[in-house]
């Protein structure tokens, strides 16, 4: 009698491969794999989401805000259990749940509906003050953390610059913010991204996208009364 083993793909290794299972021409690549170290390290070592709490009033939130190329993000999301790693073969199909853009109602572990840029950080702020007006804890005390992935070319919409003084304002250290800095953005910002932050009350912080020991550490030390704002290059 024959036996098959399922092949089981849950390592970081197997992104690529997953991601190579989402056939066609429209991945928009560059902009994938710009995030798929983000993505990983965020959900392998940081966020409290699982497929098992992802309704769970005091999971963590991820909004991905760049949600022009999402193949990174499927690839993530499977990984971690929250797709069929089957599902992922017919993307974009006329009857696939995975479009070019992510939808919320859709794609199990997926928040917002993302890919019209702006969009992503208002939305997150108005989560952390929703999260922090109703007084969700987890059981260690510790508050459900809201954590939007965007691209600089988002930081010429000028809601995400309201967005950003008024999380300054109000404290939200339970907001971190993470910028993909590919030197796409058409105004810049003198001094730098991490000075936009930081001039409206941000803590700041600026690190390579693929070392996820040195992103790790961005994303969980202390920052007390400020919303976090990591700022990522992936140039080599």
């Amino acid at each position: 009698m024959s036996m098959t083993t399922a092949v089981v793909f849950s390592r970081y290794a197997d992104l690529p491969v997953l991601i190579g299972l989402m056939e066609g021409d429209e991945k928009h690549s560059e902009a994938a794999h710009s995030t798929l170290d983000v993505l990983w390290t965020l959900y392998d070592r940081v966020l409290h989401i699982t497929p098992e709490n992802a309704d769970a009033p005091d999971r963590d939130r991820f909004f991905l805000s760049k949600g022009h190329g999402p193949a990174a993000y499927y690839a993530v999301l499977a990984a971690k259990g929250f797709l069929d790693v089957a599902t992922l073969r017919g993307w974009a199909a006329f009857d696939s749940p995975l479009g070019h853009h992510p939808d919320r109602t859709l794609v199990p572990g997926v928040e917002i509906a993302s890919g019209s840029l702006g969009h992503g950080l208002p939305l997150a702020l108005g989560t952390a003050l929703g999260l922090r007006a109703q007084n969700i804890r987890r059981p260690d005390g510790t508050e459900p953390r809201v954590v939007v992935l965007i691209g600089d070319g988002e930081l010429d919409e000028g809601s995400n610059h309201e967005a950003i003084a008024v999380a300054g304002r109000y404290g939200l250290d339970n907001l971190t913010t993470v910028v993909v800095d590919n030197a796409s953005s058409q105004l810049g910002w003198p001094g730098g991204i991490g000075s936009r932050f930081e001039i409206e009350g941000w803590q700041a912080r600026s690190v390579h996208g693929r070392d996820h020991d040195t992103l790790h550490t961005a994303f969980t030390s202390p920052h007390p009364g400020r919303p976090l704002a990591v700022v990522v290059t992936t140039a080599p």
